[in-house]
């Protein structure tokens, strides 16, 4: 097992690591920004170092100042969290070659999975429903038209380096295929440095349901059965669950076993999770792997007990996962909420700034993960999760109570964040009947 290990991350996530280190005896180094030089939760590592100014470009992404980190930190490994560097191939091998442990999937497996085109693809070859689409990246919008007609409209087109709803248009018709391209590629190669897009027919109205998977180094590879994440504002995750309402249990089960056949396919070990979505009828078509934990992995936790955090290290420091298949049985129901800070009544604005105050809830079945704390300055550089609510009742219907009771009791005085809009959303009918899907929450906001 690994005696100390860097924490490429900051905020939330870097505690959550923090945590799990301590409760294994593990030693921590943490790196920060200037922007996060006061942050409480640095006190609880073991040493911390900063790396750069508060732009992420110089400080968190800049692969050469994070291992000069790891090796002044004398660390074995590095786990990098989620976002920043942590789907970066690259930033995995450099760890490789420096015999610096990375807490998470080979390079190749990360290489094979992270771009959408080459995942379509290896999602076909292990029989994993895909949407139909292009075979690979569109040449040029004579391509695109001819192969819009061949699938049918509406079209949508992806960036292939993609996430959060960037690189991404719908297209109706012919007349609007050609700008909705140049858009989307535009913006793809402005985001991402890559203008590559390919296509998908537009399915109406899906649901957006994803698969925990672990494996390890010596084979195994499992699932913890799914989150649905349907609840989301422009590509937006808001209130995530499990297990899935309203899905049936031979397609949900058939799902799971497409996502731990696909990452048996691409040679992946570590967390991950295998994203779909859903249709009217109930069919399920593949999207895309992240390759990294994800921010509601603290849902799949409660609904298994399994701490995903301390089963990636244990997995990259070598060891065999300790369960087996038929040991994951889910119980009861879970639900997180993504508190940011922004404004909802006014477009969602980012809401930067000092917290005054800040009460966390508790009671039975709630848990709240944040590092923010009274007197923490919520900075604009990054992104805005102040913490994440998440509690576990036996059924929805007292998941969907006990969350609006802790809501209500959470307090963060001095900024802005989006709990009203939580609680509005929780006492919709439509949400209690589970009749939700990617745009429901949009509608709703027009409406």
């Amino acid at each position: 097992m690994f005696k100390r290990v860097l924490i490429a991350n900051r905020g939330e996530i870097a505690l959550r690591v923090i945590r799990a280190c301590r409760e294994m005896g593990i030693e921590t180094v943490a790196i920060y920004s200037e922007a996060d030089r006061d942050a409480t939760y640095l006190q609880l590592a073991d040493e911390a170092i900063c790396v750069g100014p508060a732009k992420a470009s110089e400080s968190y992404l800049r692969i050469d100042r994070v291992i000069s980190a790891a090796e002044i930190g004398n660390v074995q490994a590095i786990h990098p969290g989620y976002g920043f560097l942590s789907e970066n191939s690259h930033f995995a091998e450099v760890c490789r070659s420096c015999d610096i442990g990375f807490i998470g999937p080979t390079p190749e497996a990360m290489a094979k999975v992270g771009d959408k085109n080459s995942a379509r693809a290896l999602a076909r070859e292990a029989g994993v429903p895909c949407v139909p689409g292009s075979d690979g990246i569109i040449a040029n919008e004579t391509d695109a038209v001819r192969i819009a007609r061949q699938i049918g409209f509406p079209v949508l087109l992806k960036a292939t380096a993609g996430g959060g709803g960037k690189g991404m248009r719908v297209a109706a018709d012919d007349q609007a295929l050609a700008p909705a391209w140049q858009q989307a590629s535009a913006e793809a190669l402005a985001a991402f440095g890559n203008a590559g897009i390919y296509m998908e027919r537009y399915i109406d109205r899906p649901r957006h349901v994803e698969v925990q998977v672990l494996g390890d180094t010596h084979g195994t590879m499992l699932h913890l059965w799914e989150r649905d994440c349907s609840t989301q504002r422009r590509h937006q995750k808001l209130i995530e669950e499990s297990p899935s309402p309203r899905l049936a249990p031979e397609t949900r089960k058939a799902m799971c076993e497409a996502a731990v056949r696909l990452c048996k396919t691409a040679g992946y070990h570590s967390a991950g999770t295998v994203e779909f979505i859903v249709d009217q009828e109930g069919n399920f078509y593949f999207i895309e792997v992240n390759a990294r934990i994800q921010v509601e992995h603290p849902v799949s936790e409660m609904v298994t007990g399994i701490d995903l955090v301390k089963a990636q290290i244990r997995v990259a420091a070598g060891e065999k996962l300790w369960i087996e298949q038929k040991d994951i049985v889910p119980r009861g129901h879970a639900l997180e909420c993504r508190i940011n800070a922004e404004d909802p009544a006014a477009n969602f604005r980012p809401c930067p700034g000092r917290i005054e105050q800040i009460h966390a809830p508790g009671g039975f079945g709630v848990r709240w993960d944040s590092h923010a704390a009274a007197g923490y300055v919520v900075p604009p550089h990054y992104d805005s999760l102040v913490g994440k609510l998440i509690v576990h009742q036996p059924t929805r219907k007292e998941a969907i109570e006990t969350m609006v009771r802790a809501l209500s009791e959470l307090r963060v005085a001095g900024i802005k964040t989006t709990v009203p809009l939580h609680l509005d959303i929780l006492g919709l009918p439509e949400f209690h009947r589970a009749e939700i899907d990617t745009k429901f929450v949009e509608r709703w906001l027009a409406g």
